[in-house]
């Protein structure tokens, strides 16, 4: 590419609300479409995806097309979007390969040995929040339980979308309050707060929507009957597992932790009987699975930051900070503000990054707890990521577990529970210490 595209494209432009469209024509395509019609297969994530970035590429003012195709490519290209591939291509490799040597099938026969039916929704819930709370991801998270999950909805008969809900829902509850978490760490930083502070803001408004949601999946779990079945218990098929949580729990990056899966399925699976090539075979398969959450991925990256690109995030910013009164209105705005950030980025971290400065000015403005306003950033962007289609954890989600993403958030709890009482905590201006 030339240097004057290069110098042109990193030039922003003045947004309006055209500059947010591409945004509404995926929503339209996709969401509304499949509300209307009433099924989540008619309208390809995928074809959504396509055509709302030619859309994005063709509204774009000043370039000339090979110019506006770049700025796409700039954007999906981004390090984040390739480091999230990666991600995606060792989970592909690991969730197959562990199924081919047998440890899936291991690990749900342990967990239903161990769990009383009544308490297996419970359990998964209880495990995922605990697991994110210990490693500070939602994706590292989503990545480990998932296929879990999947095999215990079909020993059980539970709804699959359902019990993968449980899952990504509770991966967001350590997201949120982890103290390792990239969220937690750019909430208080942009906000000059210290960690421990922001937890116990976050704790209270949190906890009570977690403990809630358990008593749900409880509730719900007493007409849970697993089936009777049970197959013996292969303990060396479910070092794999044991391997990836641990080190998952331990703090070890996700990617080593799926490079670790993938070697230790082959060891035990070459030790078991697995076939080598068969082995090579089952990563590959996991693989070319990811092959649409990759072009999704790539995408979305593009058509967001072409949204960028063209000012929508300042704009939406501007127009939110405009007629700010009063101490619930301000808490409110910065709310809304890191939301709509997180709808046009579809990444948490960079939407309290983009807003963070901005929170700031505000809480200075209107004499706002800097604690609060980090706990409303944190809350309010995993609300958001929590219940995206389009975000990483739910596309994680839905291609290990080959379901539609609208279909998990139409079972999700926790992230509509967190975000009602963090709405709560504005109005009631609770905590009191801390509003």
């Amino acid at each position: 590419m030339s240097t004057n595209i290069n110098t042109e494209t990193t030039s922003r432009h003045k947004g309006g609300w055209w500059s947010l469209s591409p945004l509404v024509v995926f929503l339209c395509l996709y969401l509304v479409t499949s509300l209307l019609v009433n099924d989540f297969y008619k309208v390809p994530i995928t074809v959504a995806f396509l055509l709302s970035s030619c859309y994005a590429i063709a509204i774009t003012r000043g370039l000339k097309l090979e110019q506006r195709i770049y700025q796409f490519s700039v954007g999906a290209g981004n390090k984040n979007i390739l480091l999230m591939i990666w991600i995606f291509v060792l989970a592909g490799a690991f969730a197959q390969s562990a199924k081919q040597m047998g440890a899936i099938d291991a690990t749900v026969n342990l967990t239903l040995h161990i769990l009383p039916d009544n308490l297996l929704l419970a359990g998964i819930f209880i495990a995922a929040c605990f697991i994110s709370l210990s490693i500070g991801t939602s994706v590292g998270t989503i990545v480990a339980l998932t296929p879990v999950a999947v095999g215990l909805a079909e020993k059980t008969g539970i709804d699959l979308p359902y019990i993968v809900a449980i899952v990504v829902g509770g991966s967001f509850f350590g997201d949120n309050l982890s103290f390792i978490s990239d969220t937690t760490i750019a909430s208080t930083k942009t906000q000059d707060c210290v960690m421990r502070d922001k937890f116990k803001v976050n704790f209270m408004i949190v906890v009570p929507a977690a403990l809630i949601v358990l008593g749900i999946y409880i509730f719900r779990g007493f007409s849970l009957s697993a089936s009777p079945q049970i197959q013996e218990i292969e303990w060396m098929k479910v070092i794999p597992y044991l391997i990836v949580l641990g080190t998952a729990i331990a703090g070890v990056n996700v990617m080593v932790v799926l490079l670790l899966g993938i070697i230790s399925t082959g060891i035990i699976g070459l030790c078991t009987g697995i076939d080598l090539f068969n082995w090579f075979g089952a990563m590959g398969t996991g693989i070319t699975g990811m092959g649409e959450l990759i072009i999704i991925t790539l995408l979305a990256g593009g058509m967001l930051e072409t949204i960028r690109y063209n000012g929508g995030i300042d704009f939406i910013i501007s127009r939110l900070t405009r007629h700010v009164k009063g101490k619930r209105g301000a808490e409110f705005s910065i709310a809304v503000l890191v939301s709509i950030a997180n709808l046009c980025t579809a990444n948490n971290t960079i939407a309290i990054i983009t807003t963070g400065p901005i929170a700031k000015d505000i809480a200075l403005r209107f004499h706002l707890d800097r604690r609060k306003t980090a706990s409303i950033l944190d809350t309010f962007s995993c609300l958001i990521q929590g219940i995206i289609p389009y975000g990483a954890q739910m596309l994680i989600a839905a291609g290990l577990a080959s379901i539609s993403p609208l279909s998990i958030i139409g079972n999700l709890y926790y992230p509509f529970c967190m975000g009602t009482f963090a709405i709560l905590a504005i109005l009631i201006r609770y905590p009191k210490r801390y509003s």
